[in-house]
């Protein structure tokens, strides 16, 4: 079974990752031409592709097995200025006990932070198997010197933080300044150490194309990334089943080139059972069963959790109890 970079990609001096394609990133022009050699993507067929997954019917036995395996994916979420350690505390306890009343509901795989409140979420959900991953570089717009950014990467990871999900300069992709993105993710990747394996953000609604999507894809991966991710969730346009489908072709081929398999995490805008169902049938049709597993495909997501237990409940009673049945965070 292939593994994520860090384990199954040695690390040049500097920290660079090495596989079958590092010479492509020796130089600036070495990587644009790479990225730009890119097979350019049918922006009809992609939509059409995901629209026609998005309505193969799942039946009642496979929609539980969809369900518990999606809150098993979920890193539950709270990003907001107004965060406070008891509001963590409570995530915290929801993600290790989503239904208190039934514990054969499935902990999350994570509760996602900012990084002064790690320490509070890491004792939250301490002896559970809950990781703690915590957004780093100036998240969300990642506007700030790689000194700041690494600070901040370091802050989190030595107050127990589990993984890291760093934003990329989007400005500086947009420029076509490859090299400097992929120089602060591999930086990024050699402070997160050997204890945090690193997400990737590209916030996919300001990259404009999808040929941008899939050259952001293939740089973060290059870089050494163990998740790639859609979005902040801070914007207008977050993940689609379009965006992510064209991010999962491409953890698959870069599988298939290196042996070196990444994760893929759309966050912003799931909100609905029926929509994580559609997501993980993306995944398996396009990547394969080797992805339905929480170790390589997360949902960034806060009020999915919710739903899918009301589904959940009801596929168990038969009833089907409204909004006042869980936790409203």
């Amino acid at each position: 079974m292939p593994t994520s970079p860090k384990f199954s990609a040695s690390l040049e001096e500097g920290g660079a990752p090495t596989h079958a394609l590092s010479d492509v990133t020796a130089s600036d022009s070495t990587l644009r031409r790479f990225l730009h050699g890119l097979p350019g993507v049918d922006a009809v067929g992609l939509e059409a592709r995901a629209a026609s997954l998005g309505t193969r019917s799942i039946k009642t036995t496979a929609k539980a097995y969809a369900i518990d395996l999606a809150i098993s994916m979920v890193d539950l979420t709270t990003l907001e200025g107004a965060d406070t350690p008891g509001k963590v505390r409570a995530l915290g306890a929801k993600a290790v006990h989503p239904d208190p009343t039934d514990r054969t509901t499935p902990t999350t795989a994570a509760v996602c932070v900012y990084p002064d409140m790690v320490a509070v979420a890491k004792e939250a959900v301490a002896g559970s198997g809950v990781k703690v991953a915590s957004v780093a570089t100036a998240f969300p717009a990642g506007r700030a010197a790689l000194e700041v950014k690494l600070a901040d990467v370091r802050d989190a990871v030595a107050a127990g933080a589990d993984e890291i999900d760093m934003v990329i300069d989007r400005g500086a992709f947009l420029a076509g300044k490859y090299l400097k993105v992929y120089d602060e993710i591999v930086a990024v990747r050699e402070a997160c150490g050997d204890s945090a394996r690193l997400k990737v953000i590209f916030e996919t609604g300001e990259l404009s194309t999808y040929d941008n999507i899939r050259r952001a894809s293939w740089l973060g991966m290059l870089a050494g990334a163990d998740f790639i991710k859609t979005s902040t969730g801070k914007v207008a346009v977050n993940a689609t089943p379009a965006n992510t489908l064209l991010m999962l072709e491409a953890v698959r081929d870069f599988r298939a080139q290196t042996g070196v398999q990444v994760g893929v995490k759309p966050a912003g805008g799931i909100r609905t059972t029926k929509d994580a169902i559609k997501f993980l049938v993306l995944v398996n049709e396009t990547a394969g069963e080797d992805w339905l597993d929480n170790q390589w495909f997360r949902f960034g997501a806060s009020s999915l959790l919710n739903d899918l237990l009301m589904q959940r409940q009801k596929l168990a009673t038969g009833r089907y109890s409204g909004p006042d049945y869980v936790t409203v965070d």
